[in-house]
């Protein structure tokens, strides 16, 4: 068995890499620095230049020097918004199969990031799986994360007792990524399920239960064992979610269900009359902190895309002037030459 092959290699791949020369090698990126990136080949892990890759990316390397040729298409991809004035997404992992979303019994419990979180992985193309972890540290309101996560599986874990383990396992194919905020176990997850020490780990602080930023890179590592390639993530101060209104009707499908009987197609569940959201948040069916989450982050998701848009359209014109300096300069030269 090859190296490419303990690093989710399949047929896939294979036939997007025969479309490339020759005198190209077929490589995987397990970890990006600036200007320089980590990959597994057929021979082993090798240092490459280029820029523009992700961790997780599938690439074709010169055979010789080992630089970057090509980024193979992306069959998956988990991407936030950008936190600063650019519109470009962040993307944070790149043909995952399985995002694994985090969440510390020993933390206070907080919806709506858990909902954010969601919505980030159903976005990325992946399945998420929602992860309980330190259960012997403290405990968590189950009922209430099912209430926020329908349609997606919740596995209780502890690292330390190794219990919960095996059943989450059961649940991962592929390639698996670990996101969730720095102290929510990410890291120490990581190692019970690769059954050694790969991945750093650290105490959260006492004072606030934030957790230190063990992980400084994203990083892809190999179980062998059960065929798992796994992704740990540093942890995320902030989780901007960029241009998937499906990813949002995912994560709030009890929502989106509820919408389908209001009485009119274009209801906002802001005042209108049958709506069958407002009427389930009377009946106590539906919170309205969640209604209120689902709202903001259609908002936010609007507006991302609106950013996206917008520089899209901003690219293409500074391509038309180009292009036409280009021309001018061109008949210019023409009319000297006469």
């Amino acid at each position: 068995m090859s190296s490419l092959d303990h690093y989710g290699l399949d047929q896939h791949w294979l036939t997007e890499f025969e479309n490339h020369s020759r005198n190209r090698i077929l490589a995987r990126v397990v970890r990006v620095d600036r200007g320089e990136f980590d990959a597994v080949t057929d021979s082993g892990i090798v240092r490459c230049t280029g820029s523009n890759t992700c961790t997780g990316d599938w690439v074709t390397l010169d055979e010789n020097s080992f630089r970057l040729m090509a980024i193979l298409p992306r069959r998956t991809a988990i991407e936030r918004a950008s936190a600063g004035s650019t519109s470009e997404a962040q993307v944070l992992g790149a043909n995952v199969d399985t995002v694994v979303v985090t969440v510390a019994s020993d933390t206070a419990l907080d919806l709506g990031r858990v909902e954010r979180y969601i919505t980030l992985a159903w976005g990325s193309g992946g399945v998420p799986v929602l992860a309980i972890t330190k259960n012997d540290s403290g405990s968590v309101d189950e009922e209430r994360i099912l209430a926020a996560a329908p349609g997606v599986t919740v596995c209780s874990t502890s690292a330390v007792s190794t219990g919960g383990i095996d059943s989450l396992t059961g649940h991962l194919r592929g390639t698996v990524a670990l996101i969730g905020p720095s102290g929510s176990g990410k890291s120490t997850l990581g190692n019970a399920l690769l059954g050694g020490s790969a991945f750093a780990t650290g105490a959260t602080r006492d004072a606030d239960g934030k957790g230190r930023h063990t992980t400084v890179h994203r990083e892809l590592v190999p179980i062998p064992a059960s065929g798992l390639v796994l992704l740990d993530t540093p942890g995320l101060r902030s989780v901007g979610i960029q241009g998937s209104e499906d990813a949002v009707a995912s994560a709030f499908s009890d929502i989106e269900e509820l919408a389908a009987l209001c009485r009119f197609g274009d209801c906002a569940h802001e005042h209108e009359p049958g709506c069958a959201v407002l009427a389930a948040v009377d009946e106590g069916e539906l919170t309205e902190r969640r209604l209120g989450n689902y709202r903001k982050l259609l908002r936010e998701n609007a507006w991302a895309t609106s950013r996206h848009d917008a520089r899209a359209r901003s690219e293409k014109l500074r391509e038309y002037k180009q292009i036409s300096k280009s021309l001018r300069r061109k008949y210019a030269a023409d009319g000297r030459g006469r």
